[in-house]
C-alpha cells in the first residue's frame, strides 16, 4: 500500500463522516386527522426579568397527543415567542413551531449612567465648619 493511496481513504473516511454528520436541511410535515385537544392549564412561575414564558403545547407521538410542558427560555431584546399550536389545514391539523417573531416597533432603551452628586461640605452635617454659603471655607486658625 503507498502512502497516496492511504491519504485517499483517510480523506474518503473524513468526507463520509463530514456528510453523515451534516443534519438534513429537509423539513418533515405530518398531516393528522385528529383536532389536538384544549391546551392544558399551567401555572407560569415568577421568572427573572432576561426570562419569557414559552407555554406547553400538544406534541404528536405517533398514535396520540402527548402533553410538553412549558418552560422558561432566554428573553431577545426586539423579539416576542410565537407559542407552538395547531393550523388546520383541509381535513388535516399541522403543528407550527413556536419561534421568534421581530417586534416592529421595538426601540431599544438605553441605560441612564449613574449621576454623580457633588457634595458641598459646608452644608452638610459632618463636614468642615463652613461660613454658612456652603462654599466650605472654615475659619481662618
Amino acid at each position: 500500500m503507498t502512502l497516496s493511496h492511504t491519504i485517499k481513504k483517510i480523506l474518503l473516511s473524513a468526507l463520509l463522516a463530514g456528510v453523515l454528520a451534516t443534519p438534513a436541511l429537509a423539513q418533515i410535515s405530518i398531516s393528522i386527522n385528529i383536532a389536538p385537544p384544549q391546551p392544558q392549564y399551567e401555572v407560569v412561575p415568577v421568572l427573572a426579568l432576561n426570562r419569557v414564558w414559552a407555554p406547553g403545547y400538544w406534541a404528536w407521538s405517533g398514535d396520540r397527543y402527548v402533553w410538553v410542558r412549558g418552560q422558561a427560555i432566554m428573553k431577545r431584546d426586539g423579539y416576542r415567542w410565537a407559542p407552538d399550536h395547531w393550523e388546520q389545514k383541509g381535513n388535516g391539523y399541522y403543528r407550527q413551531q413556536g419561534n421568534w417573531v421581530r417586534e416592529a416597533h421595538y426601540v431599544p432603551v438605553k441605560e441612564k449612567k449613574a449621576m454623580k452628586i457633588k457634595y458641598d461640605q459646608g452644608k452638610h452635617q459632618g463636614g468642615r465648619p463652613g461660613n454658612g454659603k456652603g462654599k466650605g471655607h472654615g475659619p481662618k486658625r
